[in-house]
């Protein structure tokens, strides 16, 4: 029996982007992936690895001890 995983909710991290006024294609460029695949990523169709995960902690000025706030809520 195949499991199914629950989609991450990014709602913190997409609101912290927009405190910031980091836009989507501003994230990828600075993380060094391309927009669509940050899209993919947001939308649950692809997960982030934990070097993208670390970038973007650095990017939205967060200590990498917050990650779980902003990549494993349900």
């Amino acid at each position: 029996m195949q499991t199914r995983t629950l989609p991450y909710n990014y709602s913190e991290l997409l609101g912290k982007l927009k405190s910031k006024g980091i836009t989507q294609e501003e994230l990828a460029r600075k993380i060094h992936i391309n927009p669509s695949t940050l899209n993919f990523k947001l939308n649950n169709r692809s997960e982030f690895t934990q070097s993208e995960m670390k970038a973007i902690c650095k990017v939205i000025g967060e200590p990498v001890d917050n990650v779980a706030t902003y990549f494993f809520t349900t």
